[in-house]
């Protein structure tokens, strides 16, 4: 076996530049590709101006609380409270839609770092005119909680056609 040695090689020098350097063809990175398929563009997805969110809720904030709220600036078209799913309960953000876009911009500048139910708020142009669609389905919580481990690595043995017959060794 013979040992390599870095005897009779020239060291490479450091300020170079590979010939291959500059036409050498690269991936984009992640945050310069097109998002096409992530995020579309389409007329409806941009804000036009008159789409709010707020930030910093109460669990005990409701819609009628966040109109009655709002109202104060200008008219409320549609008011929709983000709550948890299995507990109902407020998840601390909302999405107000307001009549105008001088209304919008009335409560950002009069309603933004407010006191609501005796907690702060945020209120800032959502990023979006409406919210994403959910996902189809319902969520149950983590397998191995509903079911036993066996009868997930039995679904999993089945699936990549691995039949046992008999226990484990």
């Amino acid at each position: 076996m013979s040992s390599y040695s870095r005897e009779g090689r020239a060291a490479s020098p450091h300020n170079s530049v590979s010939p291959r350097r500059g036409r050498r063809s690269r991936s984009l990175s992640r945050s310069r590709r097109s998002r096409s398929r992530s995020r579309s563009r389409s007329p409806d997805a941009a804000n036009p101006g008159n789409n709010l969110y707020v930030t910093g809720l109460s669990t005990r904030v409701t819609n009628a609380d966040l109109e009655k709220f709002f109202g104060g600036e200008g008219k409320v078209t549609e008011c929709h409270l983000v709550t948890d799913p299995r507990t109902r309960e407020s998840r601390g953000f909302a999405f107000v839609t307001m009549e105008t876009v001088e209304g919008a911009d009335r409560c950002i500048k009069y309603l933004n770092r407010s006191v609501l139910e005796g907690r702060l708020i945020t209120v800032e142009k959502a990023k979006r005119s409406r919210g994403r669609t959910p996902t189809p389905g319902h969520y149950h919580g983590l397998r191995e909680k509903q079911r036993g481990l066996a009868y997930w690595n039995a679904i999993w043995c089945i699936e990549h056609h691995i039949f046992i017959l008999g226990p484990l060794p």
